[in-house]
């Protein structure tokens, strides 16, 4: 009788080896040409958590694909510092090259060239004036309910816990704190379904939804300032549907609105406005996200934007710091990547950028 034979399943790949010696922007390049789209970080995390096991001076803890290092020096103090590992799809554009300041490639900016600052610091700096806890997670480009840091909220909360975090989020090296909060809703009218040949015997509901366009088109927003940065609000129209037909006076309208709302408003909040702003109509929330307050009156933080030099802006949008702002962590965004080139085809950073932000991050930590 003959056997049957299956044939072996191919060995995982090797992680590839990272040189934390290098140069931030030469590491920053060796990050990019190890692939990591959402979902597929696995070998990018493998290569990050072995760097950091063969440093004595952390602890490491891994969770799927995302990798934690803490110092335990029992510092006043515990900082974060955080960033994700996956890219979104490659356009093209691996492996990185080099042309004279500039490093291209899919995740240089967003956020490859911050990953590498983090990797600088915990091979670099082993007594910190601080403790740090360094964390580095997967699934941030896609939905949220993938998302690595908030997988870490959920399992591990006391991972992350710290006085202040710094996020390594693309801010062309300036400090932005905290981050708005986004709300979408729909505002919904209803009517009467008719021939529009005889239209007197319907009730038009795209024609009833004027009234929610002309309260948004006279919407005054909020700014609001928060440890001295101004955040502004915003409430708008983001698409409306109705219609049946050609020849149908439709009976349903929905105008979708998205509300980015400052970080001292709860989305309990945030929702409470949006009912006001729309009394009479029927609305329902579809999608919300908290935001989060800039905490820069912390100690901490203040010794963060003296050692950077930069003034700090608000944030406008929302980032992964408003899951450390929900853990009680104030948080900033800080990286050297240029926000305005993430997700391109053209994606590059400054590796002197680079350099810099690593430099200013050191000065804090060694002052």
């Amino acid at each position: 009788m003959t056997g049957s034979h299956t044939a072996d399943a191919p060995a995982p790949a090797a992680a590839p080896v990272l040189d934390l010696t290098a140069s931030g922007g030469e590491l920053t390049a060796a990050l990019v040409d190890i692939p990591s789209v959402s979902g597929d970080e696995r070998l990018l995390a493998d290569a990050v958590e072995a760097a950091l096991r063969s440093l004595p001076h952390l602890t490491v803890d891994r969770d799927g694909d995302a990798v934690i290092a803490r110092t335990n020096l029992g510092r006043s103090e515990r900082v974060v510092l955080a960033g994700h590992l996956d890219t979104v799809p490659i356009a093209d554009n691996l492996p990185s090259r080099v042309d004279g300041d500039l490093l291209w490639g899919c995740g240089t900016s967003d956020m490859k060239a911050g990953v590498a600052v983090q990797l600088r610091i915990a091979a670099t700096v082993p007594d910190p004036n601080r403790d740090l806890t360094f964390v580095f997670y997967d699934c941030e480009e896609v939905e949220a309910v993938r998302n690595g840091l908030g997988r870490l909220a959920r399992i591990h909360p006391d991972w992350l816990a710290a006085d202040f975090a710094v996020l390594m989020e693309p801010s062309n090296a300036q400090v932005e704190g905290g981050c708005q909060g986004t709300m979408r809703a729909t505002v919904s009218t209803t009517g009467h379904r008719s021939h529009s040949a005889r239209s007197w015997l319907g009730d038009n509901a795209i024609h009833k939804a004027a009234p929610v366009l002309q309260r948004l088109a006279d919407y005054v927003p909020r700014l609001v300032d928060i440890d001295g940065l101004e955040y502004h609000e915003g409430l708008n129209a983001v698409s409306i549907e109705g219609g049946v037909a050609g020849n149908v006076i439709p009976d349903a309208c929905t105008v979708t609105v998205n509300f980015r709302f400052a970080p001292d408003r709860s989305e309990a909040e945030a929702e409470a406005h949006i009912r006001e702003v729309f009394d009479g109509y029927q609305v329902v929330v579809t999608d919300s996200a908290p935001g989060a307050l800039p905490g820069l009156s912390h100690p901490a933080a203040a010794a963060f934007i003296a050692a950077t030099g930069a003034t700090p802006q608000a944030k406008f949008g929302w980032t992964d710091v408003a899951r450390f702002s929900a853990l009680g962590v104030p948080a900033v965004n800080y990286g050297p990547g240029d926000p305005n080139l993430a997700h391109t085809r053209e994606e590059h950073c400054s590796l002197a950028a680079v350099d810099e932000c690593e430099k200013r991050i050191r000065d804090w930590l060694q002052d």
